[in-house]
């Protein structure tokens, strides 16, 4: 199957979350958090029968069986064991290149060589806790519920960070880092800080893959020698030091591309449709009985890729669309009725207008994906922009790119990346309110901003910097632990490393009983548009 084909193949398995079903039905939580909530069917007398079964992973629960948690925990503890190289090859470890105890030498300790007496490295069995929050019920607003009960069950992951002994030799190894997909603030600092700590641990070929997958087939495309003096001003750009691209050959060519090329190391970094291309990268490795480490760093400023607190590139994103959203409400509060409107990014996710509306403070209607709605009617957004122009004299609309695709003429073409190219609701949005205004003869001064591009070519803010080093330095940790076929993020606060087959098996959607969600709503004060 090709790189494009496994983008394809996971849009097209997540594509069931409907807006419909993200509002409470038992497909919600399986979308958001890879198991389900409990079905909620109704008894004869009207109220809600709590049923006591669910799935998790593959694994059917009979919350009867007095033993349900332990196979729940069973369950997840194997799905989120990490893929080691160990489990195709017979190997030992040797004691890390990785130090930095030359700056941290304790009083009268002479002994800088030995990693032994520095207490800067995570052990094999630490664990991180993904969620914290004890629900009593689940009725109660954002509820991530296994079984009727709401019992607590701990959801450890593993932790990331450097480890004492490592399974290769830096001076043989040969590392290579692609940047996937579309641009984002942040992956230049990703790139550099990989550059920076393969050379701490010692290693001296380091290469950029450029544009993309496309890099490892497309003639005239060479490997670019990577190298802490070379990279070392880059993360002061917006955009891709390598250059990127979507779609991609079939993994098997890649592969053999790869094994060519003498790679050990390759460093992933892309979105979700990224993410199935290097877990199809790591399976044929393995197939192959190839000892090379496949380690991904989730890159989406849509910030919906499955357990993560926060993708690199989204506080950026949410920061400039404050320009937007600043000039919006600038432009419609000067207008006689003026209606600022700003399309944002968010293709089947509504985080970045979330967070942007409630961040700005100045958006009176926020639109999403998760939500549903309805433009005409005396219960309509029209309806409502209407009230608002009567009552404070204009008004803010903020709407995430995916929104009212239902509302709109649907589009069967993809881009290279499987994509279905949505249609385009902002400018739908622009005319269905000059139409209406126009009919009912209320004079309005429209002004529609899409900063799309602004958005996500611009340099990483501080925040996003801070994230891309720590995401950078851990993906090469986890490479050289032995780890492959993972991921690495930020969960729950605490930096953690995830397989990637977990968190491509659906991307991760607003839940509209989400406290911050309810948050939104109180800012903008819109009312249920149905």
């Amino acid at each position: 199957m090709s790189l494009s084909g496994m983008a394809i193949a996971f849009k097209a398995s997540t594509s069931a979350c409907t807006a419909q079903q993200l509002r409470g039905h038992s497909t919600r939580d399986h979308c958001q958090y890879g198991f389900t909530h409990l079905n909620e069917p109704r008894s004869r007398k009207g109220s809600a029968a709590l049923q006591v079964r669910a799935t998790s992973g593959k694994l059917d629960l009979d919350f009867s069986d007095p033993s349900w948690r332990q196979k729940y925990q069973e369950d997840w503890d194997s799905r989120f064991n990490l893929p080691h190289i160990t489990d195709i090859f017979d190997l030992k470890p040797r004691l890390t290149t990785f130090s930095l105890k030359k700056n941290r030498t304790p009083l009268g300790d002479t002994d800088a060589s030995s990693p032994d007496k520095w207490n800067g490295y995570v052990n094999k069995d630490d664990r991180a806790l993904l969620k914290v929050i004890k629900y009593a019920s689940p009725t109660s607003a954002g509820a991530e519920c296994i079984d009727p009960d709401c019992s607590w069950m701990e959801h450890w992951v593993h932790r990331a960070g450097p480890r004492k002994e490592i399974y290769y030799e830096p001076e043989e190894v040969k590392a290579a880092i692609v940047t996937c997909g579309g641009l984002c603030p942040g992956l230049n600092d990703v790139i550099r800080q990989i550059v920076f700590t393969l050379e701490i641990y010692g290693v001296k070929n380091i290469v950029g893959i450029q544009f993309g997958y496309r890099g490892f087939f497309e003639k005239g495309l060479k490997e670019m020698p990577l190298s802490r003096d070379l990279v070392e001003n880059i993360n002061l750009s917006g955009g891709s030091f390598l250059g990127v691209s979507r779609g991609g050959a079939k993994t098997s060519e890649i592969v053999d591309s790869i094994q060519a090329r003498r790679i050990d190391m390759l460093f992933v970094i892309g979105g979700n449709g990224s993410h199935a291309g290097a877990n199809a990268i790591h399976e044929e490795c393995r197939k192959r009985k190839l000892k090379v480490s496949v380690v991904a760093v989730p890159k989406t400023i849509d910030n919906d890729i499955l357990f993560m607190d926060k993708t690199f590139g989204f506080d950026t994103a949410v920061e400039e669309a404050q320009r937007a959203i600043n000039s919006a409400y600038i432009e419609a509060r000067s207008a006689y009725h003026g209606i600022g409107l700003v399309k944002l990014m968010g293709r089947s996710t509504g985080f970045i207008a979330m967070h942007a509306s409630l961040s700005s403070g100045q958006i009176d209607v926020c639109l999403i994906p998760e939500v549903s709605f309805t433009l005409d009617g005396e219960r309509g957004v029209l309806a409502h922009l209407e009230h608002l122009l009567k009552t404070k004299g204009f008004c803010v609309v903020c709407v995430a790119e995916g929104a009212g695709q239902d509302l709109l003429q649907k589009s069967n073409a993809t881009d290279a990346s499987g994509n279905v190219i949505l249609s385009d609701f902002g400018v739908h949005m622009q005319q269905k309110i000059k139409k209406h205004f126009k009919d009912i003869g209320v004079p309005a001064d429209i002004k529609y901003i899409d900063p799309t591009y602004m958005v996500r070519a611009c340099r990483a803010n501080a925040s996003d910097a801070i994230l891309c080093t720590v995401l950078g330095q851990n993906a090469v940790h986890g490479a050289f632990a032995g780890f492959s076929g993972i991921t690495s993020g930020i969960c729950n606060t605490h930096y953690a490393y995830l397989p990637i087959t977990e968190v491509i098996t659906a991307p991760k959607h607003v839940n509209p009983n989400s406290r911050m969600w309810h948050r939104c709503l109180t800012s903008t004060g819109q009312p249920d548009f149905h």
